[in-house]
């Protein structure tokens, strides 16, 4: 069976800034076409649950307090790839607006809820080391 990292948030682990989750429902569906590795590349890379709300602006990551962050933000999004490496994983499904995962659009970094055109840290990071990244959106298309 094909495996699929899928950000942990999405499967319903409480590993959101708040401590909730993104639960989606489509993901008992995909457990019945692929293998499901559950990553969260924020708390992997060091960060707490919960923690400072954090956006992206350009190539940096600050949380809501100013505190430069980008360092775990980086150490996630290279844990992210190296899992995928080692089992062999091409496709990755990340959670949209994410300062992480964000494949299509993230936060703006003004704390403002306004989103942009743009990809999370891991999204990108593994979107230019050949990994496809979908959408939470966009599960169907796997389906």
């Amino acid at each position: 069976m094909e495996k699929i990292l899928i950000s942990a948030c999405l499967v319903g682990d409480k590993c959101k800034y708040d401590g909730k989750s993104n639960y989606t429902p489509l993901v008992k569906e995909l457990l019945e076409k692929y293998e499901l590795v559950p990553f969260c590349p924020e708390v992997e890379g060091g960060l707490s649950i919960p923690r400072t709300p954090s956006e992206r602006k350009g190539d940096i990551i600050i949380n809501q307090n100013g505190k430069d962050v980008t360092k775990y933000f980086e150490l996630g999004a290279e844990k992210a790839y190296n899992i995928c490496m080692y089992l062999g994983i091409k496709i990755a499904i990340l959670k949209e607006n994410s300062p992480s995962c964000g494949v299509n659009t993230i936060y703006d970094g003004s704390f403002s809820h306004k989103t942009i055109n743009g990809q999370g840290y891991t999204a990108e990071y593994l979107s230019k080391r050949g990994i496809r990244v979908i959408s939470e959106n966009d599960i169907s298309s796997l389906l």
